[in-house]
């Protein structure tokens, strides 16, 4: 039985390769750390079934997340023979050049260690489960795959008006939501990965869901601390293509 916590892996980057990777040891996951994993699970998994858009939901039972911390070597033998893309182990936050050369090259940075129980509800920055569990499903969606890589190649390209980019990626990939026959559904990481921004995007009062524009959205400022006040919603996923393309100025 491990019980030995990965604590030394939360903002340690002294091990790390040229292209901010490490490497994942997943059985050397502590119980405890197990334990968060499969509360918060649960928990999500939960809330997805009921607010989370069907690409998400086919993602989680595509790639067979199940009740400990996935193993990126074995998720990466289902995903990228889907959409080519593979997950690649990050220390914790990681340079905007690094981040967007990942993703164009189909390559999505998870972080390696997973929060303490005292932070189920809230966390100051991206960790394993909101990492996975928030982004990795939509990934063995074609059209989605496909505009996350074009999304990093322009931001490769953005120079000093990537900060715009970074709006954009607030408003669709952390906290977009979709229209669908079902109604409207979350697809966002910042969402489906938060127990009370699930809810409050779809549920809540006093809350503007506008139309998704890539313009406008560029130049939307965000807050990072609080449950947004704003959402953005497609009619269609192939719609941030179009956002892919847009003029950053």
């Amino acid at each position: 039985m491990n019980m030995a916590p990965l604590d030394s892996l939360r903002g340690d980057y002294a091990g790390m390769a040229p292209d901010w990777t490490v490497t994942q040891t997943p059985d050397l996951y502590s119980d405890e750390e197990q334990a968060v994993w499969r509360l918060l699970l649960e928990r999500q998994s939960a809330l997805a079934r009921r607010y989370a858009c069907a690409e998400f939901l086919q993602g989680l039972e595509t790639l067979g997340i199940g009740e400990t911390i996935p193993d990126f070597a074995a998720v990466n033998a289902k995903l990228e023979p889907l959409t080519g893309w593979r997950v690649v182990a990050v220390p914790g936050l990681i340079p905007d050049a690094a981040f967007y050369d990942h993703l164009a090259h189909r390559r999505f940075p998870v972080t390696v260690w997973i929060r303490k129980r005292e932070e189920l509800d809230y966390l100051v920055e991206p960790d394993l489960f909101h990492d996975f569990f928030g982004h990795v499903p939509l990934l063995t969606d074609p059209v989605f795959a496909d505009y996350m890589q074009e999304y990093g190649r322009r931001g490769v390209e953005a120079g000093p008006n990537v900060h715009l980019l970074a709006r954009l990626y607030w408003f669709t990939v952390e906290f977009g939501l979709i229209r669908t026959a079902q109604g409207l559904k979350v697809y966002g990481a910042g969402i489906v990965s938060s127990a009370a921004e699930i809810r409050h995007a779809i549920e809540g009062e006093g809350v503007e869901r506008l139309p998704f524009d890539a313009a406008t959205v560029m130049h939307r400022p965000y807050e990072i601390d609080r449950l947004q006040n704003t959402y953005f919603v497609l009619d269609d996923f192939r719609q941030l293509f179009d956002a892919a393309q847009t003029r950053i100025a």
